[in-house]
């Protein structure tokens, strides 16, 4: 099946029209060897062996920093696979598009050693004619997403196809796929408005000048939101329930807070969770009576028309 991917070629897609006009994608992370025979197919083996490293050469750096790095150094050494289609923003609101060609390769002393040949098409798409959530898809600060699930949208841009407005998720777990789509834009909403939340006055969203903590990847799936209290001695997992079945969200956000308390976490630092909700919840309340480390917040939407 083939995967579609947005990669970041350098800061700032500093390296876009260099990669375009060589036919390749590629990456540095200041890991400055050939990993041809340092590729297995667990990514967390990758992170294991490399996060050292990286955090060697990045001595200021955080594990959460190191881990998101290494994974997505993974992902275009590995993961993508030859026939895969990589959108890269170009800095000025339009988007490269091409197909992997190729396994592999190190090139010693590029800007962008570890690398992937690639066949670029002549046609680019303009971030102006997608649909809002590939946008924010797109969009996100890190060097790799995922955007697989926006496929016929994308096939349809690459034809110079208008998009077609999608509402319904095929996840199996979506009990109330109305409640889905509202929460996908409350992930903008607490994202952009955070400092005004009261988990704001508490934590901070992780950043660093590469990676945000939307999304964050993990071995069970991708985190909503990760951040870190402001003494830097908590981590905090926040899901967004999105519609799913309670049993399914508690689940769910105890794996991730399993992964970044084995994996990610300083000894340090503790992990707590959070699950937001439109309304309440029994069967939540009633399985965080056992789990006093994850807390349960209800948001409220309002609409108002003003005269004017």
């Amino acid at each position: 099946m083939k995967e579609f991917y947005r990669v970041m070629l350098g800061r700032g897609s500093m390296y876009a029209h260099e990669c375009r006009e060589q036919g390749f994608i590629g990456a540095d992370f200041d890991i400055q060897q050939d990993l041809t025979h340092e590729l297995p197919d667990d990514w967390r083996e990758f992170n294991k062996k490399f996060i050292p490293i990286y955090l060697q050469s990045n001595p200021g750096k955080s594990k959460i920093a190191a881990g998101l790095c290494c994974g997505f150094l993974w992902t275009v050494c590995k993961k993508i696979q030859i026939g895969n289609v990589v959108l890269s923003p170009d800095g000025k609101g339009k988007y490269f598009v091409g197909e992997v060609q190729s396994e592999y390769r190190f090139i010693p002393g590029a800007d962008q050693p570890h690398q992937r040949q690639v066949h670029w098409f002549d046609e680019t798409i303009d971030r102006s004619e997608m649909s809002e959530a590939l946008r924010r898809s797109t969009g996100s600060i890190g060097t790799v997403s995922q955007i697989s699930k926006y496929q016929e949208e994308l096939e349809g841009l690459i034809k110079g196809e208008a998009p077609k407005p999608v509402l319904i998720s095929t996840d199996e777990t979506i009990e109330d796929p109305t409640v889905f789509a509202l929460e996908r834009h409350l992930e903008d909403f607490l994202i952009h408005n955070w400092a005004q939340t009261p988990l704001g006055r508490e934590y901070d969203i992780y950043q660093d000048e590469e990676n945000v903590g939307r999304q964050f990847p993990t071995d069970t799936g991708p985190i909503d939101i990760l951040a870190i209290s402001k003494d830097k001695q908590v981590v905090l997992v926040v899901e967004l329930k999105k519609g799913r079945a309670s049993d399914s969200v508690v689940g769910q956000i105890q794996r991730y807070m399993g992964y970044i308390a084995e994996e990610i976490a300083e000894d340090h630092q503790s992990v707590r969770g959070v699950i937001i909700a439109l309304e309440d919840d029994l069967r939540i309340k009633r399985a965080l009576k056992v789990a006093p480390n994850i807390e349960f917040y209800r948001y409220e939407v309002k609409f108002d028309l003003i005269k004017s």
